[in-house]
C-alpha cells in the first residue's frame, strides 16, 4: 500500500516519540480496493495533548473525542487518539469516550469490518474483524453485533446502504435484519445527516440501491414522499437518474418526474413541482438545488419540438443550462421506455436549441436592445409600466430574433404608444 509522503512524515514523527500511529478507516479500505482515497485518517495511542506537543500547526478540530488536526504544509489530517465510546444515549453521539492503549478496542467501536483496518508500512494490515476477506466477498457487515452497532449510532444504517451503491457491494443478511428491525431509530438522526448520506448514495454508479430503501423498512423516515411511487414508476426513475449526469438537482428530480412517457404529454406539472420541493425541503437541501430541481420538475411533462421559436420561449423561461438538463432528463426517461422516436426527436431539438445559442439570440431582458432607461426617455414611468413594455419586447424578440435592434424596438414602441393614445382620445369623444 503506497501512503501519501506527508502520511508518513505524521506516522514517523509520532512512532519516533515511541507512540503507535496507524492510518485506519476508510483510506485502508480504499487502497485496498484499489481506489484514490478521499481522506487519510491517522490513529494513535498519543493523547491529544501529546500530538498538539510534536506538531508545530494543529488544530482542534475535536479535542474531546480525541481529534487533533494536524497541518502538513497547508494540508490538514486529522489524528485521534484510540478511544473507547461510552453509551449512545441519543442514537447519534456517545455520551463520554475514554482514551484507550489498544488499537484492537478502537477499531471494536466502528461500524462496519471494511472500516475497521489499520495499516502500517512497517507492519502491514491489522485486520481483527475480517475486513478483508468481506472486501473480496464485497460484502457489507457490521463489525460485531449489528443490532448493537445500529443502536448506537441510528446514521449507520444510511452509511450501510450508501457503501453499498458506492461500491456496488450486497449486504450481509444480518446487517440487513438489524436494519429491517431498527429502522424507526432514523428519526433520531437530523434531516441534514440523512441527506448528506442520500445524496452520495444517488450521486454514486448504482443509484438503483435506492429500491432498498422500502424493502428495508427505511423509505418512511428518509424519503417519504417516495412512498406514493409504485415498484414500477421507482424502477424506471433510478433508471433515469443513473443514465443523467452527476449533479444532484437533477438526480433529485429524476426521482419524481416519472411521467416523460408519450402518453402523458401535458403542460407545466405543478403538482410534480410542489412534491419535489416539498421533499427536498424536508431533506434541508439548498435552496439552489431545491429550485433548480423544481423547475424540472415543472417542466419535464412538456412534450419538445425542434422549433426554434418554442425553444427560444423555453429556454428563456427556465434558463439554457437548466434548459439543457430538461432534454438530458426527458431523454434519459425515452430510453427508460423504449420511446426511440422521441429520444431521436430530442436528438434533433437539442441540435436546434444549440444553433440558437450559437446564433447569439437574446434570450433574457439583459440581453435586450432595449432597457429601462431607453423607455424613461420616451415619457414611461419608472415601474410596472416600464416592465410590461420590456416583457413585450422580449416576447416579439423571442419570436423574431433580427428584431433585437434598439431602433426597431423603439420605433415599433413609439407606434404602438400613439396608437394606443389615438384610441384612447377617440373614446373621450364618443363619450
Amino acid at each position: 500500500m503506497v501512503l501519501p509522503e506527508k502520511v508518513k512524515i505524521i506516522l514517523r514523527t509520532l512512532n519516533e516519540a515511541d507512540h503507535e500511529a496507524y492510518a485506519v478507516g476508510g483510506c485502508v479500505r480504499d487502497a485496498l480496493l484499489g481506489r484514490e482515497a478521499g481522506d487519510w485518517d491517522i490513529t494513535t495511542s498519543a493523547s491529544p495533548v501529546q500530538v498538539k506537543g510534536l506538531f508545530p500547526r494543529t488544530i482542534d478540530t475535536g479535542i474531546a473525542h480525541g481529534t487533533v488536526t494536524v497541518m502538513v504544509e497547508r494540508e490538514g489530517f486529522e489524528v485521534t487518539t484510540y478511544r473507547v465510546d461510552g453509551a449512545y444515549k441519543d442514537g447519534r453521539h456517545p455520551e463520554s469516550v475514554s482514551f484507550t492503549s489498544s488499537l484492537e478496542e478502537d477499531l471494536k467501536r466502528r461500524d462496519f469490518t471494511i472500516n475497521a483496518m489499520a495499516y502500517h508500512p512497517d507492519t502491514g494490515i491489522v485486520d481483527i474483524f475480517g475486513g478483508q476477506g468481506d472486501l473480496e466477498r464485497k460484502v457489507i457487515c457490521c463489525v460485531g453485533d449489528a443490532k448493537e452497532r445500529f443502536t448506537e449510532d441510528a446514521l449507520r444504517m444510511m452509511r450501510a446502504l450508501r457503501f453499498r451503491a458506492q461500491l456496488n457491494f450486497t449486504m450481509e443478511e444480518n446487517t440487513r435484519a438489524a436494519i429491517r428491525v431498527l429502522a424507526p431509530r432514523l428519526e433520531l438522526v437530523s434531516r441534514e445527516r440523512i441527506q448528506v448520506e442520500l445524496v452520495k448514495l444517488l450521486l454514486s454508479d448504482h443509484p438503483e440501491c435506492m429500491l432498498d430503501l422500502e424493502p428495508l423498512g427505511m423509505e418512511p423516515y428518509v424519503l417519504p414522499e417516495w412512498g406514493n411511487l409504485t415498484r414500477e414508476q421507482k424502477e424506471k426513475a433510478v433508471e433515469a437518474a443513473g443514465q443523467l449526469s452527476k449533479e444532484k438537482y437533477l438526480r433529485l428530480a429524476a426521482l419524481f418526474c416519472i411521467d416523460c412517457a408519450s402518453e402523458n404529454w401535458g403542460s407545466l406539472d405543478q403538482e410534480c413541482a410542489v412534491c419535489v420541493r416539498t421533499a427536498l425541503r424536508g431533506l434541508r437541501l439548498d435552496n439552489e438545488t431545491t429550485d433548480r430541481a423544481q423547475i424540472l420538475a415543472a417542466y419535464h411533462r412538456i412534450r419538445l419540438q425542434p422549433d426554434p421559436r418554442l425553444l427560444r420561449r423555453m429556454m428563456s423561461s427556465m434558463k439554457p443550462e437548466l434548459f439543457f438538463d430538461l432534454l438530458s432528463l426527458q431523454k434519459a426517461w425515452a430510453h427508460c421506455v423504449k420511446d426511440s422516436q422521441y429520444a431521436l426527436l430530442l436528438d434533433q431539438v437539442r441540435q436546434c436549441s444549440l444553433e440558437i445559442l450559437e446564433a447569439g439570440d437574446c434570450l433574457d431582458l439583459k440581453h435586450l436592445a432595449v432597457n429601462g432607461r431607453d423607455l424613461a426617455q420616451e415619457g414611461i414611468a419608472q415601474g410596472k409600466e416600464i416592465g410590461t413594455a420590456l416583457a413585450a419586447m422580449l416576447e416579439e424578440v423571442l419570436n423574431e430574433p433580427s428584431h433585437n435592434d434598439r431602433d426597431w424596438l423603439l420605433t415599433e414602441f413609439r407606434k404602438e404608444k400613439k396608437s394606443i393614445s389615438c384610441r384612447h382620445a377617440a373614446g373621450l369623444e364618443e363619450n
